[in-house]
């Protein structure tokens, strides 16, 4: 099973890199004008696509109906605002089970989009949790929420960034932290602060991306071990329900 998973997170990982670079080709050929950057393959879309069919697949195999995972329709109501769109959502007679963001990054741009990805993250949880505690999901058990990130591999991402501190220090640890390092630091903290359930982070470059090449930084935060508390939870349910 587990050389399985392997070879379709490859395939993962050459479906993000060939939808990203075919996205930002098209568009220039298009406008014929280059966006700034990589913002052509960002504004497109359906890289990560990859992931989140994978993720439905091993629901699927660990006995949820395929009528219960969406993909599609994912909005779920938030306690903070009205509601919230997620990428994977499973809905099962009646309850909320499992819920995950998938999301990526490439160059180069890591500064704002790190930020911007840290401040998402936490309030999706926040407000997941707090729409939960009064009773959003119809008095379900507590659902799964799960959180996965792809980053470009590359020097920009993995070189040592400096640390701004005006007035207070920072935590030792941030400083002259890449931003690969950063990432790592927040996704394990995601799951020890118990906001998510679980948390994968992956890295690939495109040259080895569009060979199915990835890293994972910390067996902690492997997509083993991501899908396999999501699967924990999938074949529970699904045995319960008999």
């Amino acid at each position: 099973m587990i050389d399985i998973i392997e070879k379709k997170v490859s395939a993962a990982v050459r479906h993000y890199w060939k939808t990203r670079t075919k996205q930002k080709d098209k568009q220039g050929s298009l406008t014929g004008v280059r966006d700034y950057g990589n913002r052509g393959a960002v504004t497109g879309g359906a890289q990560i696509d990859g992931f989140i069919n994978l993720m439905k697949d091993l629901l699927i195999e660990s006995g949820l109906p395929d009528a219960t995972i969406h993909k599609d329709q994912t909005v779920l109501p938030g306690y903070f605002r009205p509601t919230k769109q997620w990428d994977l959502v499973v809905v099962a007679d009646g309850h909320l089970l499992a819920s995950i963001e998938f999301k990526s990054q490439a160059g180069p741009s890591y500064g704002n989009n790190f930020n911007n990805r840290i401040e998402e993250a936490l309030g999706s949880a926040t407000d997941i949790w707090k729409a939960y505690e009064k009773g959003a999901f119809n008095l379900s058990l507590a659902p799964w929420l799960g959180y996965f990130m792809l980053l470009e591999e590359e020097p920009r991402s993995t070189s040592p960034v400096s640390v701004n501190e005006p007035h207070f220090k920072a935590f030792e640890e941030f400083r002259h932290a890449s931003y690969a390092k950063r990432y790592q630091l927040f996704c394990e903290r995601l799951v020890r602060e118990r906001l998510y359930d679980a948390t994968c982070f992956m890295m690939a470059n495109k040259e080895g991306g569009l060979k199915g090449k990835y890293s994972e930084p910390t067996p902690e935060l492997s997509f083993r071990n991501f899908a396999t508390s999501l699967m924990g939870k999938a074949i529970a349910y699904a045995k319960k329900r008999g």
